[in-house]
């Protein structure tokens, strides 16, 4: 009766069946109906509540106190995560990757990443000189150029971090990087971001395209010169360029046979000035 599939014959007293085919023609005609209009009120909703949403942005509230940093165990779950805000960044992200990125990972930022940037988002990111000897790091870094993110080297030691929107960062929280801390206070963003431009402001500019591999030797043998002649240790010269020891061992070989130093001290000391090449 309430949908039509039964009408009532008062006259006779009984009841009489209504064909099935003609009440679901009725009905779908109903409901089609229905749906339009829920569409159109679904469409102007945003536009209609937009004053209301900036009104409610704009009123001052008082800093939440409660909030801390959430922790999160494993890399799987980790790179999870990182892969959720990426997907959410609208702005700006940054990013200070230290040392050496397995391929995998590479490609896995290499997907966020390039949807990042298709939205209109800002890449700048930091890497240590050993991202100068790897072929999948540079043909990752001049793919990222290509499509506008912006990558640099420091040669510096620094800490791995990303922000994403100045909103949210993420920390290494466990030396070995199986734990990582999601942070949201403001104020700890603030201090993370200001040290972030403070690096950004003193690594180099590469020209990612035209590296090859006599070229990126070269220029990391003048890093390892530059920081010989400051006084560093072959060890401290393999942490400041994010390098094995083996490696710097083979770039001060090369130094040594270009000043004719005979120990690492002469050699320091003839790239001091102290004496010319031999």
């Amino acid at each position: 009766m309430a949908i039509g599939l039964m009408l009532p014959n008062r006259i006779d007293g009984c009841y009489v069946a209504v064909s099935p085919r003609a009440v679901a023609e009725r009905l779908g005609a109903d409901l089609r109906s229905r749906a339009t209009r829920l569409l159109l009120d679904a469409g102007r909703l945003p536009a209609a509540l937009d004053p209301l949403a900036r009104a409610y942005d704009a009123v001052p509230r008082p800093a939440d106190r409660t909030r801390q940093a959430v922790y999160i165990d494993g890399q799987e779950g980790i790179r999870l995560r990182i892969a959720q805000l990426v997907s959410d960044c609208r702005l700006e992200l940054l990013s200070a990757q230290p040392g050496l990125r397995p391929p995998a990972v590479l490609e896995l930022a290499h997907t966020q990443d390039r949807r990042m940037l298709s939205r209109g988002a800002t890449l700048r990111a930091l890497y240590q000189p050993v991202a100068l000897t790897e072929d999948s790091a540079v043909r990752h870094a001049t793919t990222m150029t290509e499509h506008g993110a912006q990558l640099r080297v420091l040669d510096e030691p620094f800490l791995r971090l990303i922000v994403i929107d100045r909103r949210i960062a993420v920390i290494p929280a466990a030396e070995d990087h199986s734990r990582a801390a999601f942070v949201e206070d403001p104020a700890a963003i603030a201090y993370l971001v200001a040290g972030f431009e403070r690096d950004w402001a003193r690594a180099e500019q590469v020209h990612w395209h035209g590296l090859d591999s006599r070229t990126l030797t070269r220029a990391i043998t003048e890093r390892v010169g530059r920081l010989l002649a400051q006084g560093l240790t072959q060890r401290a010269v393999a942490t400041r360029l994010g390098l094995s020891e083996r490696t710097v061992a083979g770039h001060i070989s090369r130094l040594r046979d270009l000043y004719g130093a005979g120990t690492l001290f002469q050699l320091g000391w003839l790239m001091r000035g102290g004496g010319g090449r031999g």
